[in-house]
């Protein structure tokens, strides 16, 4: 037979991430020969899987790859530890680089942008695997995704507005179609985060699996309410994190237990084996088809996005990167009140209002 061409814009040796085949797996978990999963692990769990630039660039060419390989049949996007999926954007470089630098900042997010396109555009089923925290960016590029298997010790949500930023990079786009209107506003203003259970209830992901072992066996997350009652106020408490004494009862059994991920990936590929008994080319049009409810809106307002957070950077976003990279450990958010009311002054933003809400420079007086 003829040698097949290459598709691949370049070929690449990851550094920056990990890259994977693994064989794909049967209903029966048997490894199915000459078929494999692609695996993209973003591998920075010192700082929660932050995404560094270099970092970026290596998920954009490992989605092309893994879209181009004839024999992969789904990508599983995912990270390394037990920590967190992915929690946005690196803060230091943001803080240490692209603070204050909107230039730079705007050709950063044209590689950020190329990220969500890649999930977005590729040829292969995508499944997020959730193995932790999937906040900010993560989540952003978490709901690009196909499917979202998750551990139930992981959380969702969103940190723009806390830190300076707006989460303009996907959620605004994408957390609505999952969740409607009034859900996506309040997790995407408030930035409170849900937990796996609320992030299910909310139709976020597709599946939750367990991931702590006490005693060697698999219980469901302590810390989180699972009973459907409501609170004093009438509210719906299912899913919520526990308070308390109950809190602290919660967390007396977590320490007694260790995180075993087998279990999710025992769903990944189950879900994975259901997409592998069908039609490939029926099922790629079928995703594809579903796709463009996200793409529609993404296509619409990237590049205004992009535009949008670079200028940002001069302000509100160098103040709450700084501050959340600088700041005290017990404070790394501005003075909220302080900067509201200095603006209502008609205070301009300059060094003199930066120093003025930020806790780093609070500390040093102190």
């Amino acid at each position: 037979m003829e040698a097949l061409h290459s598709h691949n814009i370049v070929e690449h040796t990851f550094t920056e991430i990990i890259y994977e085949k693994r064989p794909c797996l049967d209903r029966d978990g048997s490894p199915v020969k000459g078929l494999f999963n692609a695996w993209i692990m973003l591998n920075n769990p010192k700082q929660y899987n932050s995404y560094t630039t270099a970092a970026v660039k290596e998920v954009i060419l490992a989605f092309r790859t893994a879209s181009n390989d004839r024999s992969v049949v789904a990508v599983v996007f995912t990270a390394v530890g037990d920590k967190a999926f992915c929690t946005g954007g690196n803060t230091k470089e943001y803080a240490e680089y692209y603070a204050g630098n909107p230039q730079e900042y705007s050709q950063y997010m044209r590689l950020f942008n190329d990220m969500v396109s890649a999930i977005l555009m590729c040829d292969k089923p995508v499944v997020c695997r959730v193995n932790g925290m999937r906040i900010g960016g993560g989540q952003e590029i978490g709901m690009a995704c196909d499917f979202s298997v998750a551990s139930d010790l992981a959380r969702f949500g969103q940190a723009g507005p806390k830190h300076g930023s707006a989460p303009i990079g996907g959620a605004t786009d994408f957390l609505p179609l999952f969740t409607g209107i009034e859900r996506a506003m309040v997790s995407l203003t408030l930035c409170e985060p849900w937990t796996a259970h609320q992030a299910y209830w909310n139709g976020v992901i597709c599946e939750i699996a367990p991931a702590l072992k006490v005693d060697g066996k698999f219980i469901a997350n302590p810390l989180v309410r699972l009973d459907r009652v409501t609170d004093d106020h009438g509210r719906i408490v299912f899913g919520t994190m526990k308070s308390g004494d109950e809190l602290a009862k919660a967390k007396e059994i977590m320490a007694k237990g260790e995180v075993d991920l087998s279990m999710l990936d025992a769903a990944v590929n189950g879900l994975i084996a259901k997409l592998l008994h069908t039609f490939p080319n029926c099922m790629n049009k079928t995703i594809s088809e579903v796709r463009k409810v996200k793409l529609d809106r993404w296509d619409r307002n990237k590049e205004s996005s992009r535009e949008w957070l670079a200028l940002n950077m001069m302000t509100e976003a160098r103040s709450g990167f700084r501050a959340f990279n600088d700041g005290p450990k017990e404070n790394r958010e501005v003075d909220f009140i302080k900067l509201r009311r200095m603006l209502a002054e008609g205070h301009p933003w300059n060094d003199e209002l930066d120093k003025a809400i930020s806790p780093q420079y609070q500390a040093v007086k102190q």
